[in-house]
């Protein structure tokens, strides 16, 4: 059951004070490197609840006019075909979206930059279509020896051979569409271009996870981990903070492998490194604005779950291998938890038993959870968000919401005459009937009123969806995990 642990409205009033704090103590320019997502961060909202998805961009749009957009991507994941867990959309096509999402709430996307840039394809016609939309493109480039060879590094032939990005804005905000984009190395090449062109700037990291003042085993810190299990990243006390403070405080493996970099730089520019470790470099504040720490934990476990049953279902796919699943496994293990602690997965696996065909369970805000069988006229999903719709609005279970009068000529319409082979309604298109018949059906309009108290909801089905059920469920903020089995055994899956 979803309960609140975190609170929002003092996180951004402390993250603006400490960004503007950081950029008076630059003076002319800082290079701020946003990690995570600065909109729709459904991670950060599932493992701290109360968290808003876009409560940081909100933020950043009362310093609009100081600061400019960099987005950076990897050109390995346009290559690669990199998709988003979370909207189930390529790389490529978000940094698209994000320039829109940016400019809509009036915030300057000054360019683009593709890191590890090497010819690839993909990656050259991504850059074409950029120019074409009018967007600036840079290019940086793999650097040999990185990050252990300063010398290189901080050269003509390291860092000196990057594209020298243009900006105009004294607050330069560097955000990509997930990590491993190469956020760090851009601002950290920007700092060695200005300083041979003269011109002060500074470094600072807002970053989120992992949470450098909550214990390393902590389930908020363990969830950062399994959420970036494929790209090998691993918390880690931060060495160089200990030696200075005497303080333990969690940072994580690639900050700590390339402060040394940072420190070099620096050292160059300024004559000393104003700071003293990795931990120093960040501005993040969550951990002071967690309240209910029981809460967190408990929102924490259930996401390392949940990361557990997508990184097997994306084995399954032939998206990932078996290395990511004995990862998450590990921390599942530090944190003491198994999916047999996830109630809708024991659910659905039995309705599965009981009717022989696919199954779905939702958990409702209560506690409460009701299951979804295939039928003729319905899948499993359709049939489990009808079912918590009924729940939520005291609605009898054996009252039709939905006539078959109404559903038969749907399917005659989707098999017959639109050439779908499944005639069972998929749950946009449930809904969408739903809501007609909630124009004169007292009842239906009833349980039309329920559906955003399905936010914030469990789910578990017995196959792997389809990515239209997978979507709505997503829209409809319900936590969904499926098992790594398809419903056919077809090679070729929608």
């Amino acid at each position: 059951m979803f309960k609140m642990g975190f609170d929002n409205e003092k996180y951004l009033k402390m993250q603006s004070e400490h960004i503007r704090d950081r950029l008076q103590q630059f003076g002319g320019k800082l290079y701020l490197e946003f990690g995570g997502k600065l909109f729709d961060d459904f991670h950060a909202s599932r493992v701290l609840p109360g968290f808003a998805p876009d409560s940081k961009v909100n933020m950043l749009s009362e310093l609009a006019d100081d600061a400019e957009i960099v987005i950076v991507i990897n050109a390995s994941d346009i290559e690669k075909n990199k998709v988003r867990g979370d909207l189930g959309i390529t790389y490529d096509l978000d940094v698209l979206r994000l320039i829109d999402a940016f400019r809509e709430k009036g915030l300057y996307v000054g360019s683009v930059v593709l890191t590890r840039y090497a010819a690839q394809p993909s990656a050259v016609a991504f850059e074409h279509k950029l120019a074409a939309l009018g967007i600036k493109v840079y290019r940086h480039y793999s650097i040999e020896g990185y990050p252990s060879d300063l010398a290189h590094i901080v050269s003509d032939e390291g860092y000196g051979k990057n594209e020298y990005i243009e900006t105009t804005r004294s607050l330069v905000v560097v955000t990509a569409p997930g990590p491993g984009s190469g956020k760090m190395a851009t601002c950290l090449s920007q700092l060695y271009h200005d300083h041979k062109r003269g011109i002060r700037a500074g470094y600072a990291k807002f970053e989120t996870f992992p949470i450098w003042n909550l214990p390393l085993n902590h389930p908020v810190n363990l969830a950062y981990e399994a959420a970036t299990a494929d790209l090998n990243d691993v918390n880690m006390i931060d060495p160089f903070h200990l030696e200075a403070y005497s303080q333990t405080a969690v940072n994580y493996n690639r900050d700590v492998e390339v402060y040394p970099v940072l420190k070099e730089i620096f050292t160059q520019i300024l004559g000393e490194c104003p700071y003293k470790s990795p931990t120093d470099m960040g501005v993040n504040m969550a951990g002071f604005c967690i309240f209910d720490d029981e809460a967190v934990k408990r929102a924490a476990c259930d996401e390392i779950i949940r990361r557990f049953f997508a990184a097997k279902c994306r084995v399954r796919k032939g998206e990932s291998d078996e290395e990511e699943v004995l990862k998450i496994k590990l921390l599942m293990k530090k944190a003491e938890i198994s999916p047999d602690d996830r109630p809708v997965c024991a659910a659905a696996l039995e309705k599965q038993e009981q009717t022989g065909g696919p199954a779905v369970a939702i958990e409702l805000p209560d506690g409460r959870v009701v299951t979804g069988k295939t039928s003729p006229l319905l899948g499993a999903s359709s049939a489990a968000l009808l079912n918590a719709l009924k729940a939520l609005g005291g609605i009898h279970d054996d009252i039709h919401l939905i006539s078959p009068v109404i559903i038969e000529p749907i399917q005659d319409l989707k098999v017959n005459h639109l050439g779908n082979h499944n005639p069972r309604l998929h749950t946009d298109e449930i809904l969408i009937a739903l809501s007609i018949c909630a124009a004169t059906n007292p009842t239906a309009e009833l349980a039309m009123q329920q559906i955003q108290k399905l936010n914030h909801c469990e789910a578990h089905s017995t196959v792997i969806l389809s990515q239209v059920d997978d979507k709505v469920f997503k829209r409809l903020g319900v936590n969904l995990t499926c098992e790594p089995v398809y419903q056919t055994k077809k090679l070729y899956h929608k």
